[in-house]
């Protein structure tokens, strides 16, 4: 199951408090874009979550929502955020360290 890091529950809760209109249901939303290059796209929205849709319960209460196919992508991931170049918080997703993880490495 996705994991979700303190900090990036921090980011998801500032961005779903700052949304006109939010209740308690809505939350950061995964779902699967077109596949372009081979390689798979992620779109993020804060949105509630509809029917089939997974919801994890991160750190300080914040929601992460996503559709099945989305959720079968980030089963072995974590969701954290780091800083892009203008020092904004950007979110990073990357494997799960673990048994099954070549050396530990995350990548």
């Amino acid at each position: 199951m996705l994991e979700v890091t303190p900090m990036a529950a921090e980011v998801i809760n500032e961005l779903t408090s700052q949304s006109e209109g939010t209740d308690d249901g809505v939350g950061l939303r995964f779902a699967l874009a077109a596949e372009q290059n081979s390689q798979t796209a992620l779109e993020l929205s804060l949105s509630e979550p509809v029917d089939g849709d997974e919801v994890v319960a991160a750190p300080a209460g914040a929601k992460v929502i996503m559709e099945p196919a989305a959720a079968q992508y980030l089963e072995d991931k974590v969701l954290d955020v780091r800083q892009d170049a203008d020092g904004n918080p950007a979110f990073a997703i990357a494997r799960q360290e673990g048994p099954d993880s070549p050396n530990g490495q995350v990548g």
